[in-house]
């Protein structure tokens, strides 16, 4: 029987390796795996490459997880943004990497490492600093650069409701990056606030098969431990 769901957040965090590449669903706080970041910090893996659309807000999440030196190097979007200021400190005293990658790009690395696509073209960014050292081609007259898929050693995702088979719904905005990364990540690991029976969800409806998912932990709306 396929039961993807865990009892426990040490359950869900089992086996996140030093080094790994951790991929962090969210569009600045929302959709973002708050606890299973919680759940990151107690579980003590270091020296870690996250991958997010921004670089955390206040002392909280991943930027508590940074704070820590925990993380060696981001790679976002957004690194500056309202809050950030873990990060700043620690970019300006060269205590952590940073990689800078426009949005539609991150999300089309992701999406591509999930299709088993290795690299890919795109017009995003030729012709600026974030194309040096790259390889650039012409096509039909215009300028791609090309850009590699980005897989994650772990995701971490925050889905509306889940089944057991780990079958995933998302609530509005929250649906934002979580599902790429679900499909990026060697190891995908859910909070999901609502759990269903097998059936109840809409098949139109789910945004994440569950064959990306491989840990379901139901973390209920407002508890942030799990």
């Amino acid at each position: 029987m396929i039961d993807k769901r865990v009892q426990s957040m040490a359950e869900a965090m089992a086996g996140i390796a030093d080094g790994a590449t951790v991929l962090i669903g969210g569009f600045g706080s929302v959709g973002q795996p708050n606890a299973l970041l919680e759940g990151l910090i107690e579980q003590g893996a270091r020296d870690l490459i996250c991958v997010a659309n921004n670089a955390g807000t206040g002392h909280t999440g991943l930027a508590r997880l940074m704070e820590l030196g925990r993380v060696r190097r981001m790679i976002c979007t957004f690194p500056r943004s309202v809050g950030s200021v873990v990060f700043e400190e620690l970019y300006r005293a060269g205590n952590i990497e940073l990689e800078i990658v426009p949005q539609g790009t991150l999300a089309e690395r992701m999406r591509a490492a999930g299709a088993g696509i290795p690299a890919f073209y795109t017009a995003t960014a030729a012709g600026t600093q974030l194309a040096r050292g790259k390889e650039v081609r012409e096509i039909g007259g215009r300028t791609y650069v090309l850009e590699h898929a980005l897989p994650g050693d772990v995701a971490l995702v925050e889905a509306w409701r889940a089944d057991r088979w780990g079958n995933l719904t998302f609530r509005s905005s929250g649906r934002n990056f979580n599902p790429v990364m679900a499909m990026a990540g060697r190891l995908t690991i859910v909070q999901s606030q609502h759990m269903a029976e097998l059936g109840e969800l809409d098949p139109e409806g789910i945004g994440t098969p569950g064959i990306f998912v491989d840990r379901v932990l139901h973390v209920p709306c407002g508890d942030p431990t799990g």
